[in-house]
């Protein structure tokens, strides 16, 4: 892998260099050299050119989707390189919330007609999706932070979350969702929302998810799209009001099996997401060695030296990052256990790079997204706690 100065520690397949290399100067042709870069207008929150480029050209949403839904069937760690690339140009679009957060769960819980219907559109990049978990914790949600089998994070059957019912004989679906979840990222724009919802008296209920096929919901589905501390993430607020619904897969005999999924879900989400803070603090790295060089701070005074120092410092906690990330990327089986702990690292990693970038925009820009992504799936320290938890080892072990 390519570190600031060109080197490469860790081999990389040709595939894998070509979805780098391809990515990388779409995103610098598109969205041009960081000082020019601007915040993404229009009602999406995103280029829509730019996302029908990366899905349609590069094929990034297929590329984990299995091949009979029109997927490219690849690994982890091909779309962490994609998100390292998108982190590295702060770049907006749905990749996190269709590609990371939702198809994966739709890919493993999903009906083999739900599989059928949805999935190719996922992958042609034509159907865009967002995660509705209600509490405002998308993060504990996805165990990321906390036990998610306890049902707190979704109102726990109480007043509030998101409730399911029966709905009137005929109603597409069979369900009808009434409730409100807050911050779900892409959830103003997404075509189809992956809504956590309740069933079943307070004694019994239980957390399920359900399908909402936004341009079928009617009146009764309202979203609004909030502003946040990064501009190029676009988290809304989602409210439904009787809104028509699917229940994702069938329902299962042990409720605990949709909490299972989630925090599976989550774990791998954990890893994609260290990918791009990664790249989002090698950008700001890039950045900082770039105006350290130019001779701008003077190449023999005391504070071109103190900064030499820190960056180097700096550069070491940023690979230490990309490594342990890509690391969890490799890891066999369901939810990679050490993604949150890459995800703490490349969190604390990304502030630690926001505090250097130079000019004082860049300085901005990379302190939002760092900011940003500690609000919604950390802070570091809560995530390298439930690792430690899940684990069974002190926290500074897991640390």
């Amino acid at each position: 892998m390519e570190t600031a100065d060109g080197a490469e520690p860790t081999a990389l397949t040709e595939e894998q260099r070509e979805i780098r290399r391809t990515l990388r100067d779409l995103l610098d042709r598109h969205t041009g050299p960081p000082a020019a870069r601007t915040t993404p207008t229009g009602p999406e929150g995103y280029d829509p050119a730019l996302w029908a480029r990366m899905s349609g050209e590069l094929g990034l949403a297929r590329l984990t989707l299995p091949e009979e839904y029109g997927g490219a069937g690849r690994g982890t760690p091909e779309l962490a390189l994609a998100c390292e690339e998108a982190g590295r140009a702060l770049a907006a679009s749905p990749l996190l919330a269709t590609s990371v957060l939702t198809a994966p769960l739709i890919a493993a819980l999903g009906t083999p007609a739900q599989r059928a219907d949805l999935l190719p559109r996922i992958a042609a990049g034509g159907l865009t999706c967002a995660l509705a978990a209600p509490g405002g914790s998308l993060a504990h949600a996805l165990g990321l932070t906390g036990d998610n089998t306890t049902g707190a994070w979704s109102g726990d059957g109480r007043a509030g979350g998101v409730q399911a019912r029966p709905a009137p004989e005929g109603t597409p679906g069979g369900r009808l969702l009434y409730g409100e979840a807050e911050q779900v990222l892409d959830g103003h724009s997404a075509g189809l929302l992956l809504v956590a919802a309740h069933i079943g008296g307070y004694a019994r209920s239980r957390t399920l998810l359900y399908l909402v096929r936004t341009a079928d919901a009617g009146p009764g589905l309202v979203r609004t799209r909030r502003t946040g501390l990064d501009p190029t993430r676009s988290p809304a607020t989602v409210q439904l009001r009787d809104v028509p619904a699917e229940l994702l897969g069938e329902d299962p005999a042990d409720p605990a099996d949709i909490t299972r999924a989630l925090a599976a879900a989550g774990r791998t989400a954990a890893v994609l997401l260290a990918a791009e803070a990664t790249g989002a603090a090698r950008g700001a790295l890039e950045r900082a060695l770039g105006h350290l060089r130019s001779g701008r701070t003077g190449a023999g005074s005391d504070s071109a030296r103190g900064a030499r120092h820190r960056l180097a410092g700096l550069r070491v906690q940023v690979e230490t990052a990309r490594t342990l990330t890509y690391c969890a990327a490799r890891e066999p089986g369901p939810g990679p256990e050490s993604g949150p702990l890459a995800l703490a690292q490349a969190l604390e990693a990304l502030r630690a790079a926001a505090g250097e970038a130079v000019p004082p925009h860049d300085a901005e820009r990379y302190g939002r997204r760092a900011a940003a992504d500690e609000l919604l799936f950390g802070p570091a320290g809560r995530l390298r706690a439930r690792a430690a938890e899940r684990t069974g080892l002190p926290g500074e072990a897991a640390a």
